[in-house]
């Protein structure tokens, strides 16, 4: 055999191990060679009669993460190609064959009469646990970062090489479909516990229990194999699987609004797989795998959320000629909800932080909110007290501003407020050297206004979180005129420290991500003073795809903020810049009512001590425009609510604020949850096409205002048949 990424060994016993270690990886993937090396091994051990069985385990500190996408997103391509050059049904035919080759791989492997045993320690992911599952063993190691599981629906996929039908016979049929669903990854123990395999022993002890798991077991095979096998929830057409599928098909519905392909194809092939011999059910897999694959959600989800997203994390914006920056301590000079979280992920990440507020109080208890998010973790078992301890050790509180000398890079997150930003801005840089890099986490003020008090302003750069900081993946990178290319490569390098998704965007009021969010939460308020009723409109969202409804949304990032911002925009830009409608309302809201979100329990919700929350019954008088439910077009409002967002992408990206489809897109999705199945804000325009969209715009604003209309970009492309991510591929090759 000739073996690049696998070492294959044989012991006295008859025994082989497969390692697998690619080269130059520092993660194994599944390609187009693994596969072809794997068969060989398959061919060796099944032909060889002094090989017994085969441990298959990884050289690398992880077993896998899964199939490398790109692999995928060629397939796509190929069928692209053959449609256009040999007609569809070749290519369709090539597709599917192609597309089932790892599936088939997997079942040769399972069958070919010797059997097989996974040794796993770490993340053993997507098309990694679907080998494992072809094992007829899988043996774990004990380790916090031993994790399986099937994530391909995060990326708009559904796992295509066996695992909807070895999954769904190996656990209870609803919570298989759980896990497929929602792409959970899996500890140890708890994969044991539900059957997804067999043993969980230490790391050291990982490939000799397999061993002795095959010499003890020369015969085994899948229990599938077994005649006598029983699915573990009874057929699906018995009173126990009537009891399963009627709900799951409500919960798909309830959870997707069907705007998922994948998350219905795993319910159809789990349904029709089961009841199917294993062989025809994996076929009836890799025929919804194959159809998945070309859809335009699968094809969008991939590119922004695997290739984008890991392509912006590698530092694709960051200046090539900047070495890179040597980080050990940052300051944080505001010690709030945000200064402390930024303290947080900080110190997470290994830096040493100062954290400084007014007085020593505020500082502490800037510093504790780091103590409470640890302790949040030793309660669930993620942490334990020596980490805390090391943590917090890495975060000094103080009042004094010289405790700021030595730092690499300070970030401010005080007050959104010039004035206070300004102080501050004076009082840092009296501190610190000249090379420091100076970071405002600011939400709305223009950046460059603020580098106007900076007597460094090269080094003064955006950095603007998202909140909780500790959750959201996104961070904007912000350049004012003047900024220069040290600040954005520290800028970058500091993001990706502390294991967020880093957009560059030049400086605007409110850059880009807060420019749509601002979008869609006034959308939510103007259809209220239309008279939609409330729970339509958040209804409406939901089923777009956003996370949560505008007006839900709003209470989150708080109403009284939503009113700070539009009398500021007012006081700025004149009369003519904030909607009428929506200023009345957000005056009813805070002025008259005092409702100011959940901050104080009661905002478009109301949010009792006891029980979910409910939307607050006066909003029915907040206007005098009543519609009939039975009138209001749905599909219209949730249109609305997506336009009005991809609209302002759009906008954002003629004047150049955004300069990249990836950076609009990813950001869109991880920073304020656009729709994930469309790719993003102009992945979804590229999808229906500028012409298409132009239409839809020109069609809403006729409806219902000036703000629907299309821009001049959009209307040149909707012409010339352009797309944002043709003319950035051109540009690129160019």
């Amino acid at each position: 055999m000739n073996l690049t990424n696998f070492r294959f060994e044989t012991d006295s016993d008859g025994i082989a191990t497969l390692t697998w270690d690619m080269p130059g990886r520092s993660m194994n993937v599944i390609t187009p060679e693994v596969m072809a090396e794997l068969d060989q091994v398959v061919d060796k051990v099944a032909s060889d009669d002094a090989i017994k069985g085969c441990v298959i385990t990884s050289g690398k500190e992880a077993f896998s993460g899964g199939a490398d996408l790109t692999m995928l997103q060629g397939l796509r391509d190929l069928y692209v190609k053959l449609a256009r050059e040999k007609g569809e049904d070749v290519a369709l035919k090539t597709f599917f064959d192609e597309s089932r080759k790892l599936s088939q791989l997997y079942r040769k492997l399972e069958t070919c009469g010797k059997p097989f045993a996974a040794a796993v320690h770490g993340v053993c992911l997507g098309g990694a646990f679907e080998l494992a599952l072809a094992c007829q063993y899988r043996v774990v190691s004990d380790d916090a970062s031993t994790r399986v599981g099937l994530p391909e629906i995060k990326v708009g996929l559904f796992p295509g090489a066996g695992g909807t039908q070895r999954v769904a016979r190996l656990m209870q049929t609803g919570d298989a479909l759980q896990m497929m669903f929602k792409g959970e990854q899996v500890k140890a123990l708890p994969a044991r516990n539900g059957g997804l395999v067999h043993a969980v022993v230490p790391r050291a002890e990982l490939v000799q229990n397999a061993r002795d798991w095959l010499k003890a077991n020369p015969e085994a095979k899948a229990p599938w194999d077994d005649p006598k096998f029983k699915l573990p929830s009874n057929k699906v057409y018995s009173p126990a699987g009537m009891q399963i599928w009627p709900p799951a098909n409500a919960i798909y519905r309830r959870e997707t609004n069907d705007n998922y392909p994948a998350a219905r194809a795993i319910l159809s092939a789990v349904y029709e797989g089961l009841q199917m011999p294993i062989d025809i059910g994996l076929r009836i897999e890799s025929r919804y795998f194959a159809k998945i694959l070309r859809t335009k959600e699968a094809a969008s989800m991939i590119r922004s959320l695997f290739v984008s997203m890991q392509e912006l994390n590698k530092g694709a914006r960051r200046p090539p000629d900047m070495p890179p920056s040597k980080l050990k301590r940052i300051g944080v000079v505001g010690a709030g909800f945000m200064g402390a979280g930024i303290a947080y992920v900080s110190a997470n990440a290994g830096l040493e932080v100062v954290l400084i507020d007014r007085d020593m109080e505020a500082a502490e208890k800037g510093k504790a909110y780091s103590h409470k998010l640890v302790s949040d973790q030793i309660m669930k078992g993620r942490a334990k007290t020596a980490d805390r301890d090391a943590l917090l050790a890495k975060i000094k509180a103080s009042a004094d501003y010289a405790d700021l000398k030595g730092c690499d890079l300070v970030v401010e997150a005080v007050f959104e407020d010039p004035k206070v930003k300004a102080e501050v801005i004076a009082k840092v840089e009296a501190v610190v050297g000249p090379r420091t890099i100076f970071g405002s986490n600011t939400s709305t003020l223009p950046i460059t206004g603020l580098a106007a008090h900076s007597e460094r302003p090269k080094n003064f750069i955006g950095i603007h979180f998202f909140s909780p900081v500790e959750k959201m993946l996104l961070v904007e990178i912000i350049m004012a005129k003047k900024t220069g290319k040290k600040a954005l490569a520290m800028a970058l390098d500091f993001v990706r420290a502390i294991k967020k998704t880093p957009i560059v965007v030049n400086d605007t009021r409110g850059f880009y991500a807060n420019r749509c969010v601002g979008n869609y939460i006034r959308e939510g308020h103007l259809m209220l003073m239309e008279g939609v009723p409330p729970a339509m409109i958040e209804a409406a969202g939901k089923q777009a795809g956003m996370p949560v409804g505008p007006l839900s949304l709003n209470d989150e990032v708080a109403v009284d903020l939503a009113w700070k911002v539009l009398k500021a925009t007012k006081a700025q830009l004149g009369e003519g810049s904030v909607d009428p409608a929506q200023e009345k309302l957000l005056s009813e809201m805070v002025e008259t009512h005092g409702r100011l979100g959940r901050k104080n329990k009661k905002g478009f919700y109301d949010y009792p001590e006891a029980g979910p929350k409910r939307l607050w019954p006066g909003l029915a008088e907040l206007t005098k425009n009543k519609l009939d439910p039975e009138l209001v077009d749905m599909q219209e409002l949730q249109e609305r609510l997506l336009v009005t967002q991809a609209l302002e992408a759009a906008r954002t990206y003629e004047e150049g604020v955004v300069t990249d489809p990836r950076e609009a897109d990813v950001g869109s999705i991880i920073g304020f949850g656009f729709a994930p199945y469309s790719g993003g804000t102009l992945s979804y325009i590229d999808n229906m096409g500028a012409a298409g969209f132009v239409k839809l715009c020109e069609k809403l604003a006729k409806k219902h205002g000036e703000r629907f209309k299309p821009n001049r970009q959009l209307k040149r492309m909707a012409k010339t048949g352009e797309s944002y991510y043709g003319t950035a591929e051109k540009k690129a090759a160019a």
